[in-house]
């Protein structure tokens, strides 16, 4: 742990903690030095400088990923990701017979012999990039079956519903979740070789502005369907928006402002306004807006409607008549115009 307090002649009041970080690294080399197939933890950040500038799924020559490239700090751009999976799903192909070697093996078994041996080729799937395709399947219930095509040339698809695409035709949002959950899941099938289902493995991922390029509906189950989707992880987001923070029951929530570390109330259920009001201290919208609404409201309270029913006129030239605050304002004038019209 490092003292941002110290200074030049002031004695350190706060000792290391790199004794339980040797410890813990100790722990693991031995377990390795045993069996070197043994699950490593995933600790991993990705910065704010994630991003998708190309997909490309050629391999070089000096291309290899063993179970520490999981600690790789490559998450930038992703291309790590997708070189990886094209890897995997020629080893993949490699393990499945050629219909050459099918058909000459059909000459000399039985016919049922045969086709169990053919069923079993088609449901041979490669248990790391299983674990990518089911993250993704349940981060996002409409998009499966990512694969690498090789015609007309290569490139990489994806099913969106009943449509299949090319993975550069998502949006910057789609291409930015679908890379981050995937590299996670990559990240531990890569380390825990040995387990049935590398998505329940251990690790800490911390992300920068999660929600980056993401979708209002897919702010909202974020961190459910992290915490779902890779159950032993445990997270740590920062965010700016109001959704993320108050979809989710049990999360720990922190405000950072200027320095200086505070724990907001429950926000579970809030409303997003509120949120942006209370915890963000940012006004729920255009502060002009914002301001001519209180105008009428005060001029409706004072009795002055029909300065009111002016400013009410000026402010539908520029905002949507269907604005449910100059409609609750719209209401509220008419119902004093009513009130008056009876007392005389």
């Amino acid at each position: 742990m490092v003292d941002h307090q110290s200074t030049t002649g002031r004695i350190h009041t706060n000792k290391s903690q790199l004794s339980a970080v040797t410890q813990l690294a100790d722990h693991y080399r031995q377990a390795l030095s045993l069996d070197d197939a043994n699950a490593l933890p995933l600790i991993y950040f990705y910065g704010v400088d994630r991003y998708i500038d190309d997909i490309t799924v050629k391999l070089t020559s000096k291309q290899h990923f063993d179970q520490f490239d999981g600690y790789d700090n490559s998450s930038a751009s992703f291309r790590h990701f997708f070189a990886w999976f094209r890897q995997r799903e020629d080893i993949e192909n490699e393990q499945r017979m050629t219909p050459s070697a099918l058909a000459e093996l059909h000459k000399h078994l039985p016919e049922a012999q045969f086709q169990a041996i053919t069923d079993a080729q088609k449901q041979f799937k490669d248990n790391q990039l299983e674990a990518v395709r089911q993250a993704i399947t349940n981060f996002i219930p409409d998009y499966s079956h990512l694969q690498v095509r090789r015609k007309p040339r290569l490139h990489m698809t994806i099913d969106k519903g009943n449509e299949r695409l090319e993975v550069t035709q998502l949006s910057q949002g789609e291409k930015s979740l679908l890379a981050l959950i995937g590299d996670i899941a990559r990240r531990l099938a890569m380390m825990n070789p040995k387990l049935d289902n590398p998505l329940v493995g251990e690790g800490i991922v911390m992300i920068d502005e999660v929600d980056m390029h993401l979708h209002p509906k897919w702010q909202r189950s974020l961190i459910n369907k992290l915490s779902q989707t890779f159950p032993n992880c445990q997270f740590v987001l920062t965010t700016h928006s109001p959704l993320v923070i108050s979809d989710s029951q049990n999360i720990l929530c922190y405000m950072l402002n200027d320095g200086e570390l505070t724990k907001p109330g429950n926000l579970y259920g809030q409303d997003a306004n509120q949120v942006l009001m209370d915890v963000m201290d940012t006004d729920t919208r255009n502060e002009t807006v914002q301001a001519a609404l209180g105008d009428i409201l005060d001029l409706i309270q004072d009795g002055d409607l029909q300065t009111a029913q002016g400013q009410l006129d000026e402010l539908t030239q520029s905002v949507s008549p269907n604005n449910i605050e100059l409609m609750k304002a719209r209401l509220l004038l008419r119902k004093m115009e009513i009130r008056r019209e009876k007392n005389r």
